[in-house]
């Protein structure tokens, strides 16, 4: 059994949706081409041809790829996690102590971050930072652009 990887219900199915696409889809898209490419005659110097069949050879890894952390993912929601430490699942606000700034992050593997969705990998700078640490802490995490000092001023577990 592989490594376990933990994702909200909504990284699963996106993952899963992503898997058949490339299954059903993708697969039948990249035979096409490589049919209308032998079509073009001889295999041998055809760039058609040997396009369509490292399309075919990536499609297929990344099946594989997604098969294997599918079978191996465990939902944040049906987890017994704790909710008074900031781990995966947990949605953290937080006081920027510098600026004043207030954020919050959804704190989740890194198949689900998403900067723009305000959602950060655990194994991450700032993922790794928080984790661990409970409301009330200010911490200072290292970053390749300086340090960061933050407040944890709340954890929620929204899943």
């Amino acid at each position: 059994m592989g490594q376990e990887i933990y994702l909200t219900r909504a990284g699963y199915e996106k993952l899963r949706v992503d898997l058949e696409q490339l299954k059903t889809t993708e697969r039948h898209r990249i035979s096409k081409a490589i049919g209308e490419a032998r079509l073009m005659g001889d295999i041998s110097e055809n760039a058609e041809y040997d396009a369509a069949k490292d399309a075919q050879a990536h499609c297929e890894a990344r099946i594989a790829e997604l098969e294997a952390k599918l079978a191996n993912v465990r939902i944040i929601e049906d987890q017994k996690i704790a909710g008074d430490k900031v781990l995966i699942g947990a949605l953290v606000s937080l006081k920027d102590i510098e600026s004043g700034e207030q954020m919050k992050y959804l704190m989740v593997s890194p198949e689900e971050a998403s900067y723009e969705e305000k959602k950060i990998s655990i194994f991450s700078p700032i993922g790794k930072g928080l984790l661990g640490h409970k409301v009330g802490e200010s911490i200072d995490i290292k970053v390749p652009a300086g340090i960061l000092r933050y407040k944890i001023l709340k954890i929620e577990r929204p899943l």
